[in-house]
């Protein structure tokens, strides 16, 4: 099973930043249920940031490098996110060499920051021993705007 937590990427500069979105639903299968109702864990907004920074890197690097988390150097949540809220991703690259790359960013909805992370260390791998180069493409076209995501 694969967790795709990027509905959209919608705007990126290469080996700077990107900027990308996820829309919650009620119907997803992750909601923590818990006094204030359903809740998204912390992992899977910090999964969200990590996510849209592979993207980033993937399509700095024209697919040819993907990022593998090592270490998260600091993550803080503000508060909880709810179904219905859209998630909105920046990761920015602080350092990359083509073996790692470090990267800081933040999860906000509606303006306001809901995760805060800093000192995401990656390990830079071959992309094409992760999944099929035309999967990627065909994911990377889907997801600035060229049809839905499957």
């Amino acid at each position: 099973m694969r967790f795709h937590l990027i509905d959209r990427i919608e705007s990126w500069t290469p080996r700077e930043h990107i900027t990308a979105r996820k829309v919650t639903s009620v119907d997803e299968d992750y909601w923590q249920h818990t006094g204030g109702g359903p809740a998204m864990p912390f992992g899977l907004a910090l999964e969200a940031l990590c996510q849209s920074a592979t993207w980033l890197i993937m399509l700095s690097t024209d697919h040819r490098l993907r990022a593998a988390l090592l270490a998260v150097g600091e993550a803080t949540a503000s508060r909880a996110i709810r179904p219905g809220e859209v998630l909105r991703m920046e990761a920015r690259i602080e350092s990359m060499t083509d073996e790692a790359a470090i990267l800081d960013g933040t999860v906000t909805v509606d303006g306001e920051t809901v995760l805060d992370a800093s000192g995401i260390l990656c390990a830079l791998i071959d992309a094409e021993r992760l999944d099929d180069p035309a999967n990627t493409a065909r994911m990377a076209r889907q997801l600035q705007g060229g049809g839905p995501v499957g």
